[in-house]
């Protein structure tokens, strides 16, 4: 029933195995690949015929996880899994970056990847499976589709190590993240979170990452050579005398547009230049609108990358490695705990921070278990700040990936949880964009955090490296490119980090793949704008500042795990009347560790009072300020330690016997008692007697009958 063809091999310490021909066989392309006991399905499915006005390349990438995979049920009352989550969203955007351009150019039919989690061992992270599946699945199913790729995880641990797909467990301790996909010959895609790598050790990572995954390049060639389908029988349009036409009619336009500095009056030059091509050609030429598109694009491309090479200056009047003029400010608004405004050239970003209690930790139930976040960055893209009028929706995939790049990268610096016991919410408002506002993020965010008062181990600066790279070979590497520099060239590199080394690195390609010497002067050039950013920024804030009076004043203290049911009470009456009675918000862990959080330093003290008069004990032998609550013909009794009630024997009131308590006490009278013990019965036994009144302070009989 079943034409089943397997390969299989041992790597990074288990076995990878890639099977087709026994699920979803009616898909175009399908693998089921299984690393350990992680399994993915992935399939591929693309349309034979080009959808009429298409003038792009619709490929569609879905990673989907299911939680019976981990032999879980969802969380909340909706138990089916819904709307993607930020990890499904940003692997999808993992599996098609390597993969987009190396689909043969000019195809433009839709194509659908789908990659399902079916189990997950909790070991080793479905996104590397998936990843291996996909491009398996699309060399198999026949689409013209230069591959295959692969990918890996490579670990750095302390010793200087690199590891080949490390376990999840295992990435807690390790110095660096990183995911590298590419092809027998170049590398497509790399993404990564480190704690200030060097270049050097993030550039050998990357080799070695780019080694380890040919042993799976080779399996999924001997995969294709038993089970793939015939090539789609595709050729690209040959559109060279509508080219030589548009070439002849607008080139000098277009290089009189990309002379013009300003953004807003060179996107009005080339707006004006397609006009002129639309009414230059006839009427038949116009309606094959797709073509006429694709020539303009490659024009403006030709015209841009050829002045770069030739003449080392860009658009905007740069050379290849000088940083756009940059203004810093911080402690923009008056009533947020902190706020920067960060402007590199004609890329703005407004970015603020907030900080809250363990009660406002961000829940995730994810596939390996519920964990939370006390380090949260949302990055927003209005349609403004690229002068646009667009309908406004949720954050879009391109949000979500901008907004993680910029949390990898600020993760390194951040304070442990037991130095600032925060939780810490960036919001990054992008208010003008032209090039690289994820960059500008990492930059604001890394100021508006200091100004809230965050502990930041060092500041952190991103920027973003393009490339132009010829079929002749030659190359020139931009520093801090601008929109249109990212669009018609054909790399974005962008890399994040302080001035000890790199936190986080993000590289995107629109060629089959670069080599390391590009990687390398990259790199360099990358330092020298980090750097340079980093100078920049120091004009606005160098250390963290005070902390805003509108921000939550945290403090902790330790009480001894057994005491954690007498501070909660019975259904959390008894941390409910002290919440209400101080005004301060109160969070307890298991370890007995309590936050108590308030803007005002006097609610948490009085919650502090509360709680310890509740967990402390009385200490034998300390004096104590008390008040009188009961008077009895023997004594008095005097609540001296919370709620803690001692009797004041009548022999312990007065250094003169057969005195009336009545007449040496009132109730409601503060007095100050030592605490001498307790009874076999555990009964408090206090003294007034050898305690001066008015000063706290212990003293003998004739200290006493001296002062009378």
């Amino acid at each position: 029933m079943f034409e089943i063809s397997r390969q299989s091999i041992e790597w990074g310490g288990e076995t990878l195995t890639l099977e087709t021909g026994k699920m979803a066989r009616q898909a175009d392309g399908s693998v089921l690949a299984t690393y350990g006991e992680t399994t993915v399905l992935a399939t591929v499915c693309y349309e034979k015929k080009q959808r009429e006005g298409m003038d792009f390349f619709p490929l569609t990438v879905n990673y989907l996880e299911k939680y019976y995979a981990a032999g879980k049920i969802p969380g909340g009352f909706f138990k089916r899994e819904a709307k993607p989550t930020e990890k499904e969203v940003l692997t999808s955007r993992l599996i098609d970056r390597p993969i987009r351009p190396l689909f043969v150019p000019g195809f433009k039919n839709e194509v659908q990847v789908v990659c399902t989690v079916l189990s997950h061992d909790l070991e080793n992270d479905p996104d590397i499976v998936a990843m291996i599946a996909a491009s398996a699945a699309l060399v198999l199913s026949g689409a013209p589709f230069m591959g295959p790729i692969a990918g890996c995880r490579v670990g750095f641990d302390h010793q200087g190590n690199y590891v080949l797909n490390p376990k999840v467990d295992a990435m807690e301790d390790m110095r660096l993240d990183l995911i590298v996909a590419g092809t027998r010959n170049a590398v497509m895609m790399v993404e990564s979170e480190a704690s200030e790598l060097s270049e050097d050790e993030m550039l050998g990572a990357v080799t070695f990452g780019h080694d380890a995954l040919k042993p799976v390049l080779d399996a999924i060639i001997r995969l294709a050579e038993e089970a793939a389908k015939e090539p789609f029988d595709y050729s690209p349009p040959d559109n060279a005398v509508l080219m030589a036409r548009v070439r002849g009619l607008v080139e000098a336009p277009l290089r009189d547009a990309f002379a013009t500095l300003d953004k807003q009056a060179r996107t009005a030059k080339i707006s004006a230049a397609k006009d002129a091509l639309l009414a230059g050609l006839t009427e038949e030429e116009r309606e094959n609108g797709n073509a006429v598109d694709a020539c303009f694009k490659a024009l403006e491309a030709e015209v841009l990358r050829g002045d770069v090479i030739k003449t080392g200056k860009r658009i905007d009047g740069r050379d290849l490695t000088t940083v756009r003029p940059i203004a810093s400010e911080a402690g923009i608004l008056p009533r947020t705990h902190g706020s920067a405004l960060f402007t590199r050239g004609e890329t703005q970003a407004l970015v603020v921070t907030t900080l809250g209690t363990g009660d406002d930790e961000q829940i995730i139930d994810a596939l390996e278990g519920e964990s939370r976040a006390r380090f949260m960055l949302h990055y927003n893209f209005p349609p403004f700040s690229v002068g646009e009028a667009r309908r406004m929706g949720p954050p879009g995939r391109r949000e979500i990936g901008h907004g993680k790049l910029a949390w990898r990268a600020l993760q390194a610096v951040l304070p442990a949880p037991t130095d600032f016991p925060y939780t810490i919410r960036i919001v990054s408002e992008i208010t003008e964009s032209n090039g690289s506002s994820s960059m500008a993020t990492v930059c604001g965010a890394s100021l508006s955090m200091m100004n809230a008062g965050v502990p930041l181990k060092s500041p952190v600066a991103g920027v973003a490296m393009g490339l132009i790279l010829e079929e002749s070979g030659e190359f020139a590497v931009l520093t801090d490119i601008l929109g249109d520099e990212d669009h018609l060239g054909d790399m974005d590199f962008k890399v994040a980090g302080t001035e000890a080394g790199i936190t986080s690195l993000q590289m995107d390609i629109k060629v089959a793949g670069i080599t390391p010497e590009i990687m390398r002067q990259a790199l360099a050039q990358a330092k020298d704008g980090r750097l340079h950013i980093l100078g920049e920024m120091a004009k606005a804030l160098t250390t963290a500042g005070e902390f805003s009076i509108h921000a939550p004043r945290i403090e902790t203290m330790q009480i001894n795990p057994d005491k954690i049911r007498e501070v909660i009470g019975s259904g959390g009456k008894v941390i409910r009347g002290i919440v209400e009675e101080s005004g301060a918000k109160i969070d307890i862990n298991d370890d007995g560790i309590i936050k108590i959080a308030s803007p005002d330093g006097a609610c948490i003290e009085k919650a502090r009072e509360l709680i310890n008069s509740i967990v402390a004990e009385p200490e034998i032998g300390r004096i104590y300020t008390g008040k009188v609550v009961k008077i009895m013909d023997f004594g008095a009794f005097v609540n001296f330690f919370g709620k803690r009630d001692g009797l004041v024997h009548v022999s312990q009131m007065s250094w003169e016997r057969g005195q009336n308590p009545k007449d040496l006490v009132k109730e409601g009278q503060e007095v100050k008692v030592k605490l001498l013990g307790f009874d076999d019965r555990g009964k408090v036994r206090l003294s007034m007697k050898i305690v001066d009144q008015k000063t706290g302070k212990e003293i003998t009989r004739e200290e006493a009958e001296a002062t009378e």
